[in-house]
């Protein structure tokens, strides 16, 4: 079915829309963003049991944006009686003049920017779905992760918690201006298993994740997962540590996609061009990575929990290619930092909800698949591993550096895998020296949207990534 489109928003859109044609008055430019999202979170453990109907991007309200004489404000609000427009509009008339009255005092520095297009538009996007989170049977829904938490329990002798987490959100946002009226309506869903297990006072950990542009009907392919989680935590037991130096490596799509954010992710969000805090600038045109790698990001380059219609500056989506056959061709940019740039915005404008500020943000990020199979790449290895899993990331945008943690390593020795394992691995280097030495591509190619990203230590958003097997040389330890 198509995801339907919030009430409320229908029913606030005339106020919203009176006031935006009030302040534009005055104002150079004026948009206000809407955003009504419902969903759901059960997280099932053997210890503990949590039913929420918050999620990472459930949030109600609206923010106003205007400019006038080059210099933007904003207003959020999440409470307001829309009924009674002028006294909506009163409000915001105040805070505006709070803001401009505390810069004076201040003194507080301007950077001024151009005024933002308001050509006349109208879109209305609505993506299938099977069910909605609010729709959902939750009775049955926990009975379900109870069954699977109970059963991985059961299947090693070692363990001693499985966790089974999942949520859903349904998206609803309007953005509206003098001349454009933009709504959008989508869920997306992610699952998260989780084992824990404990020898001899040695804990371990793996997981497995799904995620998509779906309702709830995505959890029932969790079951798939649970003997792969379980026998993945297991393992972690035996292994060992790895011997710090220069390996072939072969990365699992998860792990390439964990170098995708990291390496030509935040190091090409233009909105740090302009703050002087991204190499990246330098290097447009120039190449920064064999011949044998491609790079796209976008809300259209994949499908999954941020594949949105439009971003919340009300551009629509795109598929930028940042990397073309090692050549750096663009980055991605929100819509005030292309006014700044003197470039078009991409559509990856996003805020962590209606009261934070847009920032350019990732949405999927992505390499493209080549033409190898993964039997042919590992038979390529003279001495190396298979790095498999993810954790987490770092990135210095502003010198190029990486550091990757990632779940394990299987050893590859004379093209064949040996059955050893080490644990954990981290992965360091220079982005351009890790994505140089890429050799090999697999013809498949995967994307996961199970997590989120924050803005240095803040602003968290969803995002998605991945891409096929890579065969590239690396620094581990």
């Amino acid at each position: 079915m198509k995801t339907p489109f919030s009430d409320y928003l229908t029913s606030i859109a005339p106020s919203v829309k009176k006031i935006v044609n009030d302040l534009k008055s005055d104002h150079d430019y004026v948009s206000a963003l809407c955003t009504d999202s419902k969903g759901l979170m059960v997280r099932i453990g053997h210890r503990s049991r949590t039913i929420s109907n918050k999620t990472m991007t459930t949030e109600r309200g609206v923010v106003f944006r205007v400019c006038r004489n080059k210099r933007y404000s904003e207003v959020a609000l999440n409470t307001a009686d829309w009924n009674d427009t002028d006294g909506v509009l009163a409000f915001v008339r105040a805070e505006l003049a709070a803001q401009e009255k505390l810069l004076q005092e201040t003194g507080t520095a301007i950077y001024e920017t151009g005024v933002l297009d308001d050509e006349p538009f109208e879109f209305f996007g609505q993506k299938e779905t099977g069910t909605l989170p609010e729709d959902a049977d939750l009775e049955k829904l926990t009975a379900k992760l109870i069954s699977l938490s109970d059963k991985g329990m059961e299947m090693g002798e070692d363990m001693i918690e499985c966790i089974a987490r999942v949520q859903s959100t349904h998206i609803s946002k309007m953005f509206l201006t003098p001349a454009r009226d933009l709504r959008q309506s989508y869920v997306y869903s992610e699952g998260i298993l989780a084992a824990v297990v404990n020898k001899d006072g040695k804990v371990r950990e793996d997981y497995k994740s799904i995620s998509g542009i779906k309702g709830p009907e995505l959890f029932e392919e969790m079951e798939g997962l649970l003997e792969d989680v379980v026998n993945g935590a297991e393992e972690l037991l035996d292994a060992g540590p790895i011997k710090p130096g220069e390996y072939e490596i072969i990365t699992s799509p998860e792990v390439t996609g964990l170098i995708a954010h990291e390496a030509f992710g935040h190091g090409v969000e233009m909105d740090m061009f302009v703050k002087g805090r991204a190499l990246g600038a330098e290097y447009i045109g120039k190449r920064v990575a064999s011949d044998n790698v491609t790079m796209h990001e976008g809300a259209l380059c994949a499908e999954d929990v941020t594949s949105y219609f439009f971003d919340d500056e009300g551009v629509m989506a795109g598929d930028v290619t940042e990397i073309e056959n090692g050549i750096l061709r663009s980055g991605i940019c929100d819509a005030l930092a292309a006014l700044r740039l003197g470039t078009s915005p991409t559509g990856n404008g996003k805020r962590e909800n209606f009261a934070h500020k847009a920032y350019t943000r990732m949405t999927n990020t992505m390499f493209d698949s080549g033409q190898y199979s993964v039997e042919e790449m590992i038979a390529s290895v003279e001495y190396g591993y298979l790095l498999e899993g993810m954790q987490s990331g770092m990135e210095d945008p502003k010198h190029w550096g990486i550091q990757c943690i990632i779940q394990k390593g299987r050893e590859i020795k004379d093209g064949k895998l040996t059955g050893k394992v080490v644990a954990p691995v981290i992965m360091t280097g220079y982005v351009p020296d890790l994505l140089g030495n890429i050799s090999m591509c697999s013809k498949d190619r995967e994307v996961f949207g199970s997590g989120g990203c924050g803005k240095g230590h803040k602003e968290w958003v969803k995002v998605a990534d991945g891409g096929p097997y890579l065969k590239t040389i690396g620094r581990l330890g």
